[in-house]
């Protein structure tokens, strides 16, 4: 089944310095029926004004992940790491048992745009950590990037304390893509840019996202090119 969520469908505020749209109830947003899927339970697409950003703040018991669609994003978390990152890479937290971090624009002229994704842990009381990671843009060229897994495969893939794996392609038109997974797994898609179809049947255009069960082979087309993200996911 593909449930298609439009991009028209999600949770708008604008706060002057930030942005944003949630694809999942967060913050003042609460919808009882769009808690999760799997075990996602946050995905923000975030726009950040210049010099402006998130101040400290706590988290506990979750795997958060930022992928940097344009600008610049500084990180800095007490376990003492602070890192600046960009289109290319990754940044994965693990909150564990507790954790303070900040994640601000340091650009004074560019505003920052990046997804922010939760997900719940496979197990509680995990020491707190954070990665940053970069990937080969252009092997996203007509394939499934690998960013984020729980068993990593190579340097350039965050690892994540939950079984699933976050793949970033840019698909060029009229080439296809077909993912397949074990039964009883989900899929999330969500269009970064351009427009996608899947399975033939369901057309998503720019920020249009894909809630898939019970389909395990997945075709994946585009006929104007398509930059998109697709997670693989437990039930």
């Amino acid at each position: 089944m593909i449930r298609i969520d439009r991009a028209s469908s999600r949770y708008h505020a604008d706060y002057g310095w930030l942005k944003t749209y949630h694809s999942f109830s967060f913050g003042e947003y609460y919808d009882p029926n769009n808690i999760q899927f799997g075990p996602l339970r946050v995905l923000n697409d975030d726009f950040v004004a210049p010099l402006a950003g998130f101040s400290a703040h706590p988290h506990r018991e979750m795997e958060i992940v930022s992928i940097v669609l344009k600008g610049y994003l500084q990180h800095e978390d007490s376990t003492g790491h602070k890192a600046v990152t960009t289109f290319g890479g990754v940044q994965r937290m693990s909150a564990g048992t507790g954790i303070v971090h900040s994640e601000v624009n340091p650009s004074a002229t560019e505003e920052v745009n990046f997804l922010q994704l939760w997900f719940l842990p496979e197990e509680h009381g995990l020491t707190p950590s954070y990665e940053r990671t970069e990937f080969p843009i252009e092997k996203m060229t007509n394939a499934l990037l690998p960013v984020v897994a729980k068993q990593p495969s190579s340097p350039g893939i965050a690892h994540i304390h939950q079984d699933l794996t976050i793949y970033l392609s840019d698909l060029e038109a009229d080439y296809e893509l077909t993912f397949t997974q074990p039964e009883g797994r989900k899929i999330f898609v969500f269009v970064i840019e351009g427009n996608l179809s899947l399975n033939g049947e369901a057309d998503l255009q720019r920020r249009d996202a894909a809630r898939i069960t019970e389909t395990p082979t997945l075709r994946l087309s585009t006929n104007e090119g398509a930059r998109f993200m697709l997670i693989d996911l437990p039930n």
